[in-house]
């Protein structure tokens, strides 16, 4: 890969060792001799490093400098100067300079910059990438009137610090419109902190939420802080709010109130400052009028409602969304990049989707696995997916039921034994992937009787 350095200074003897040094060292080098045109060539050649001086005739560096980061954020920029000073380092720091060198130039100096400086770079751009396809996964996908309304909310709500109450069914993404709201809001930066109230046990939410001290209870071997201590300046995520303990929802409700935390074991309260989202698949009104959630915490939470539309509400989306995990599939979980038919696309739009779009993307994820040829078809939905439509099972030649149920659990088979060759049978990492239980698919193991040797 080409490594292209900018040298811009108004001494011939500067531009011409530091270009034989840098083009000796296998980089593609182009100089200037003065600001202006350094600017310009910057444009056209788009370096990954520019040595730039800092007395020159006309702009000097350090206003070359400001309009290179103005430019370019991700601009490195090497200063040169023949009588650097503090207050000039630290104002070409403040400006964004990678680092200030003076005149004369040692070149062991100057190659160990370099390395430091294009690793560096190239640190960022993994960084960079990385979090592009960590959003990616997060991205919320459609164009129906549902997609666009939420999204209007999400906007609207983001930029206030209000806290959230989220509804919809399981598989709808509601941590997606969570992680949306955080990325739109002026928390961005700080840390998202999430905590999936239904999966811990009651006994043991407290501590997860509040942290504890040493020695509060058994198994309490060090002090922790709790969720809601990691979460401060950013946004705490509380899913399946609905699923809480009485003790604890009377807790949440304190620091929603006071803003302060009291770890368990401990006596010190802990000033927090943390925008709460909530989510929930129950209807919250009837656990409220059967004992079992407290309205004052309801009302806390619920200043601004946000509903995510079930995937049969939006039907339209659906194909958007195949492509979309398609695409996600290959780029970030390395399967075969396949396309699909408009006739399979039309298959997947009318089948039923009770884990909504959850569901969609493990069916999607099966497709891509076992499908017989590199485009997906109709034929591979009906063998690998089933009919599912909306009509009549006795109508339209559709598969009987008992065949039906054959091909599911011959799918399904199939599949987990794909995911768990996928995982190397961690049986662990392969329940995150299929986000189920590991107890679930030990049973699935057992009832399929799936043993590691079968991969062979």
């Amino acid at each position: 890969m080409s490594r292209r350095v900018l040298v811009i200074d108004d001494e011939p003897g500067i531009r011409q060792a530091l270009g034989q040094l840098l083009e000796y060292e296998g980089f593609e080098v182009k100089t200037a001799s003065g600001g202006a045109e350094g600017i310009t060539l910057y444009d056209a050649f788009r370096p990954q490093l520019v040595f730039l001086d800092v007395k020159m005739a006309g702009l000097d560096g350090l206003e070359v400098l400001k309009r290179l980061r103005q430019a370019d954020p991700t601009a490195t920029v090497v200063m040169i100067s023949g009588h650097a000073t503090i207050q000039t380092a630290v104002e070409a720091t403040q400006l964004g300079a990678y680092d200030i060198l003076e005149k004369p130039l040692d070149t062991d100096r100057v190659l160990v910059l370099l390395r430091n400086a294009f690793e560096n770079r190239q640190l960022s751009e993994e960084n960079a990438r990385l979090r592009e396809t960590i959003e990616s996964r997060y991205e919320i996908v459609g164009r129906s009137f549902g997609i666009r309304a939420l999204l209007d909310r999400i906007e609207k709500v983001a930029a206030t610090p209000a806290r959230v109450l989220i509804t919809g069914e399981n598989g709808t993404g509601k941590e997606l419109v969570a992680r949306a709201i955080h990325r739109g809001s002026p928390r961005a930066k700080k840390p998202f902190v999430e905590v999936n109230c239904a999966a811990i046990p009651s006994e043991l939410i407290e501590s997860e939420l509040f942290g504890h001290m040493k020695g509060s209870f058994t198994g309490a071997v060090s002090d922790r802080a709790g969720k809601f201590e990691q979460a401060d300046g950013g946004t705490l995520f509380l899913d399946e709010i609905g699923d809480m303990s009485a003790t604890a929802q009377a807790k949440v409700l304190r620091v929603l109130q006071d803003g302060v935390v009291t770890r368990l074991g401990g006596n010190r309260a802990v000033q927090v400052d943390v925008r709460v989202l909530a989510a929930t698949n129950k209807q919250l009104e009837e656990e409220i009028a059967a004992g079992r959630f407290r309205e004052d915490l309801f009302y806390r939470l619920n200043v601004v409602p946000i509903t995510v539309p079930a995937l049969r509400e939006r039907r339209e989306d659906i194909p958007l969304l195949v492509v979309h995990f398609l695409q996600q599939l290959a780029a970030r979980d390395g399967l075969p990049a396949r396309g699909i038919t408009d006739e399979a696309l039309r298959r997947l739009q009318e089948l039923e989707w009770q884990g909504n779009v959850r569901e969609l993307r493990n069916t999607v994820e099966r497709l891509v696995i076992l499908a017989s040829h590199a485009t997906i078809g109709a034929p591979d939905v009906e063998r690998l997916v089933g009919r599912r439509a909306t009509e009549s099972p006795g109508l339209g030649g559709l598969l009987d039921i008992a065949t039906f149920e054959e091909f599911k659990q011959a799918a399904e088979r199939a599949y987990l034994l794909a995911k768990l060759r996928q995982f190397d049978w961690n049986v662990s990492e392969t329940a995150r992937a299929l986000d189920m239980p590991r107890s679930n698919l030990y049973k699935k193991i057992e009832r399929y009787a799936l043993q590691r040797e079968t991969a062979e």
